[in-house]
């Protein structure tokens, strides 16, 4: 097989009974989008430290967008209804999709609430987006 042809790593599958990714029926798919499948643990872990070291409200943009084009997975950080006094007022989760982990599905949105605990300026930034500080 020359190099041109070969097929792109995927994450290694999880073991029996620790998931429900669906990995196995997105594969067998045909013309289903891997995309997600191509985040390999090694590469999880640059994305949670990529994720911690966001510096502003348009970084974090900037990484749910590539999340989106690279994975095709969407990022939703929303304010609780119920108020924000603190960064566990922000529902941050990653949308279901077939092939993704669970255990990615905890720890993207975990690394993004780290990140925001100590960046005040960003959540006050996801607030106004959301017109929560309209009139103040």
């Amino acid at each position: 097989m020359s190099p041109l042809t070969s097929s792109p790593t995927l994450r290694k599958e999880c073991p029996p009974g620790a998931c429900v990714c669906d990995r196995q029926r997105l594969l067998a798919t045909p013309d289903a989008d891997i995309r997600v499948l191509l985040l390999t643990k090694d590469q999880e872990k640059r994305l949670i430290a990529r994720i911690e070291a966001i510096s502003d409200y348009e970084d974090l943009l900037h990484v749910r967008d590539l999340i989106y084009k690279q994975l095709g997975v969407t990022l939703r950080i929303t304010p609780s209804e119920h108020g924000v006094r603190t960064v566990m007022g922000l529902a941050i989760k990653l949308d279901e999709r077939p092939g993704l982990c669970s255990k990615t599905r905890q720890t993207i949105p975990a690394a993004v609430r780290r990140c925001l605990s100590g960046k005040p300026d960003i959540v006050y930034a996801i607030l106004n987006a959301h017109d929560l500080l309209a009139g103040s």
